[in-house]
């Protein structure tokens, strides 16, 4: 059965499930809740992460050299049982390790570790990824944590994101779930957008490029989340439409094109990692006010 730990600074208390290394609540000292909840009613997920692959693949086939394998959306990590390795006060890790199973579906030695740690008002999510085999690892990663939106305190309040580097960047339109043609025009109006449900009629808006390390998710006069991102170039955002949340999502890697190959290689933005290596991909946010 999975087991649900905790860890807490002065200013924020987390919840971490080993089904997915998964968060399960973000709560602030003054018992604030930012992390969606769940409710199935919506989406059951809270904050999965995704490997070996980022989005879906072809009839939810992945090829690997030619061969193909059956892969969900978002990976095989997310429903996953991890073992914890470490725990503190203030944070925790969470192991995967690639097995005769995984290797049905991803025929690939790895090693994957969750970290989550708190600092003050800040939360810091890392993932590494080692190489633990003797061929070139191929992989997408991501992160999909879903924040209550409106924010704590803020309803009936516009909402916005703002990217630190104030750009406009070009955004692709999901095709069945995979990558389709690139929007002639940013939703993004010098590094502001104004949120709203109609944004999400067609699926999550994806920017696979020129967003920055850096965004704000704030409401007027209110509450907002500050993210700072390592080794993720490409963001999504994504909200079922109506539903009480806003998944703001850093990625390295993206689904697969509409109509093209299942190869896993071939996927935009996928890390090839060389045998004995590792690299770390990972996120902060900032909760203020």
């Amino acid at each position: 059965m999975p087991k649900t730990i905790r860890i807490a600074s002065d200013q924020l208390a987390v919840e971490v499930s080993t089904l997915g290394a998964e968060m399960q609540s973000l709560r602030t000292a003054d018992g604030r809740d930012f992390l969606w909840n769940g409710d199935a009613t919506w989406w059951t997920g809270r904050s999965p992460i995704l490997f070996p692959i980022v989005g879906k693949a072809p009839d939810d086939r992945l090829a690997v050299n030619g061969k193909t394998y059956p892969m969900a959306q978002h990976g095989i990590a997310r429903r996953r049982e991890f073992a914890i390795i470490d725990q503190t006060a203030t944070s925790c890790r969470h192991e995967l390790v690639s097995s005769p199973e995984t290797r049905q579906v991803y025929p690939f030695d790895f090693r994957l570790v969750l970290e989550h740690a708190l600092e003050g008002n800040r939360l810091s999510v890392n993932a590494t990824v080692q190489n633990s085999g003797e061929a070139l690892l191929p992989f997408g990663i991501g992160f999909h944590p879903a924040f209550l939106w409106p924010l704590p305190g803020a309803d009936g309040k516009p909402h916005e994101v703002v990217l630190d580097n104030g750009a406009e960047p070009g955004v692709i339109q999901l095709e069945g779930g995979l990558i389709g043609k690139t929007l002639p025009t940013s939703p993004f109006k010098a590094g502001r957008l104004t949120l709203g449900p109609d944004l999400f009629a067609n699926d999550a808006l994806i920017f696979p490029e020129d967003a920055g390390t850096g965004l704000t998710f704030q409401a007027e006069d209110g509450p907002s989340l500050h993210f700072t991102f390592e080794n993720l170039p490409n963001i999504a955002l994504w909200q079922k439409p109506g539903a009480p949340f806003l998944c703001i999502e850093p990625w390295h890697g993206m689904a697969a094109h509409a109509g093209g190959t299942a190869e896993l290689v071939e996927r935009p933005y996928t890390v090839a990692l060389p045998a004995g290596e590792e690299m770390r991909f990972g996120f902060t946010v900032e909760i203020r006010n």
